[in-house]
């Protein structure tokens, strides 16, 4: 499992620009609002539509995926356990975390599903190497790995080419709920957040950084736009 996962040698720059990505900055929200919304955006969007990426942090949340089992679930006491669309186990969101979702037209972009989670996982280890901390994959696991503690969770859907849901990173949080289940469905895995291997104390210094390394890995231009209107929890 601590073999360093093979991923696709990225494809040469296209030449001709892209249409600019719209990034939303959510804030601080609860998780079902935005999920619906991502839903929703995914469902109306043509082949025209421009792609977007959401920032967010959400309030504290278990989320089960669509292979998730309910016994990694183990003591989640007053924190809420959805039942979501994505795909992978059980993880936490909650403050001090930042949450991701690209929301990608991968057929437009030619990428594949495998290249797309590479390119994901890729973006957060350049992130953290702006601050000297060293990540690495994880065969079979995906994610992003710190001296084998995981600091980054990937769970994706795709439909008719199009990606909502993403990762989250953790950055500087409480990791004690993380206690509670089996993370992404490991018993005993070890979670990790860039506070405590020295990195940033907030949100704001890595938020830049981690769109950036995205973006680049997407050759996506990135403008800034309204957050998107959500339906009431």
């Amino acid at each position: 499992m601590d073999a360093v996962a093979a991923c696709p040698a990225p494809a040469a720059p296209v030449a001709a620009a892209l249409p600019p990505a719209q990034l939303r900055d959510l804030g601080r929200q609860p998780y079902e609002p935005v999920w619906r919304a991502m839903q929703a955006f995914t469902d109306a969007r043509g082949a025209d539509t421009p792609d977007e990426l959401w920032l967010v942090e959400h309030e504290p949340v278990f989320t089960l995926g669509q292979a998730g089992k309910p016994e990694h679930v183990l003591m989640p006491g007053d924190i809420p356990v959805l039942h979501v669309d994505r795909g992978g186990q059980v993880t936490y969101h909650g403050p001090g975390q930042i949450v991701l979702y690209p929301l990608l037209d991968l057929r437009r972009l030619k990428v594949g599903v495998r290249e797309y989670v590479c390119r994901i996982e890729q973006s957060i280890i350049d992130t953290l190497a702006d601050w000297n901390i060293e990540a690495v994959r994880r065969d079979g696991a995906p994610g992003v790995y710190v001296a084998g503690a995981k600091i980054a969770a990937l769970g994706i859907r795709v439909r008719h080419g199009c990606t909502f849901h993403g990762l989250a990173f953790n950055i500087d949080m409480d990791l004690e709920p993380f206690q509670r289940i089996n993370p992404c469905g490991y018993a005993g895995l070890q979670v990790t957040s860039m506070v405590d291997l020295g990195g940033p104390s907030g949100l704001d210094a890595v938020k830049p950084a981690l769109v950036e390394h995205l973006a680049a890995q997407f050759g996506l231009a990135v403008e800034t736009a309204p957050p998107p209107a959500l339906p009431a929890p």
